[in-house]
């Protein structure tokens, strides 16, 4: 069908909208504690939402489906997503009442209470260089989306994938920029409304397009073998079984929810830690609706294109943007864009928030904090949060040929997972671990994973755990060894 001028006003209206929205949370802050953490009285269901927002970006949206509708795709997947809501629990009763003994305005200031600053400093680190990677490969993601969009009437224009990446970048830096977090979460939650909605309406439209219905789906899907739920395979190189799903989806997700301050900075939102806790487990039960209605998605494109000539698309990613634009209704397909951009500006919106959160408080605040005035280092935290939208929007940029978005970007986050992981279970797990021990940890393991990912055919569900496990074990017996040593050298 393609997408008409209607399309056009509805994702404008989004795009302006959302902005202006967001923008105007400017008065509600005045210190840096408010644009980073806000008053903590927003109620714990709408933290919840905002968490699963945040989670949900375009890798998520247009990678699922992918992954359901490529040969060999199937509901394997869902094992994995069965971890990410057991990890939510134990993340509740095992770090936020740790995170909930002091004022904390990051999470790697846990591991300064507990360890000393060089702690707190390499975490930080670790997750400064992490963050951009995989959030620099989620707005690439959405250039996909946007170019697909504009290729349909602007066919000439060169490198869309760029202004794509550009339009999007600009627009929620400026809501960033000017909201902070009580901006990010309440766009987060509209955002998460838009996208839920326009799925379903896809969904809703894709069913409809298939001869027969339900019965012709559960015929195909069943042949094609993409009604399979579990793997009980124990080989290390497939990446959805049974094992590496739950246990590997465990680990993600209380590294992603436990220690990453894109998602630990929600937490500290909220009123108090029972909130927090509410907050966390019930965002788990949404997600795994989500991923069920992503997952069925994609089985019905694969259905769907059994009856008609599927697009030409360079990659598998490609296949729901082109359904959108060459399928929906005029103003459903730009309702159903629009949904697509808002869970990628809901990501990044996040991503800069937390970002310019770490820097100011774990870095600059330490060693020029008090001697800046409260308003200094509010506009001052402003500003970072520019300056990391601008090196999110370059890796977008170079993030072109990294290959698969969704595989890559889970890919970047696990590698480091691991170390931060680690350092944090041998702070809130361990009393004999030390600061010397849990840097070598944390150096080790994240050594060991880049060989890992390098020199191995090891799927990536199992890096996490992997990079945990080295991590504590090589943190605590350094710092045994250290304790020794030190004792050695006092006798």
């Amino acid at each position: 069908m393609g997408f008409s001028l209607l399309d056009y006003l509805v994702l404008a209206l989004y795009l302006v909208g959302i902005t202006i929205f967001g923008a105007m949370f400017r008065r509600s802050h005045r210190t840096v504690r408010d644009y980073f953490v806000g008053a903590k009285n927003t109620p714990w269901i709408v933290i919840s939402l905002s968490i699963v927002a945040t989670e949900t970006s375009t890798l998520t949206l247009i990678g699922v489906p992918a992954i359901a509708y490529a040969k060999g795709g199937n509901l394997t997947y869902l094992q994995v997503v069965a971890g990410y809501v057991v990890a939510r629990v134990l993340i509740s009763f095992v770090l936020i009442p740790a995170y909930f003994q002091g004022d904390l305005l990051t999470a790697y200031t846990l591991l300064e209470r507990r360890f000393g600053p060089g702690a707190r400093r390499a975490a930080a680190s670790l997750f400064l260089v992490m963050r951009p990677l995989a959030d620099g490969v989620r707005i690439f993601a959405t250039s996909l989306v946007v170019s697909a969009v504009l290729a349909t009437s602007l066919p000439d224009l060169p490198h869309l994938w760029l202004w794509s990446i550009l339009c999007v970048g600009v627009l929620t830096l400026i809501y960033t920029f000017e909201g902070g977090i009580a901006a990010v979460v309440w766009t987060d939650l509209i955002q998460l409304v838009i996208y839920v909605a326009g799925s379903v309406l896809a969904a809703w439209n894709l069913f409809g397009l298939i001869p027969g219905g339900w019965p012709t789906i559960v015929s195909h899907a069943s042949a094609a073998g993409k009604f399979q739920l579990l793997s009980f395979s124990f080989d290390p190189k497939e990446t959805f079984t049974f094992w590496s799903g739950l246990i590997g989806g465990t680990f993600l997700t209380m590294a992603s929810h436990g220690t990453d301050q894109l998602l630990v900075q929600r937490l500290f939102t909220c009123r108090n830690m029972r909130d927090s806790q509410k907050a966390l487990i019930a965002s788990g039960v949404l997600v795994f609706a989500q991923f069920v209605l992503f997952l069925g998605v994609g089985i019905m494109l694969y259905v769907h294109y059994q009856f008609t000539p599927a697009p030409p698309v360079t990659t598998t990613d490609g296949i729901f943007p082109a359904f959108i634009v060459r399928s929906l209704p005029h103003g459903v397909a730009g309702l159903v864009i629009a949904a697509i951009l808002s869970a990628a500006m809901s990501t990044l919106s996040g991503a800069l928030n937390s970002l310019s959160s770490t820097t100011i408080i774990d870095f600059y605040k330490p060693l020029f904090g008090g001697q800046v005035s409260d308003a200094a280092l509010l506009r001052l935290s402003r500003w970072c949060t520019v300056a990391w939208g601008v090196v999110l929007i370059g890796i977008a940029i170079v993030a072109k040929d990294w290959g698969s978005v969704f595989t890559v970007g889970l890919t970047i986050a696990s590698l480091v997972y691991g170390p931060m992981l680690g350092a944090f279970l041998l702070g809130v797990l361990t009393t004999r671990t030390n600061q010397t021990g849990v840097i070598a940890g944390m150096v080790v393991s994240l050594a060991v994973m880049l060989l890992v990912k390098i020199r191995t055919p090891l799927a990536w569900t199992w890096y996490v755990v992997t990079g945990t496990v080295v991590c504590m074990a090589v943190g605590y017996a350094v710092s045994l060894i250290a304790t020794a040593g030190e004792t050695q050298r006092r006798a």
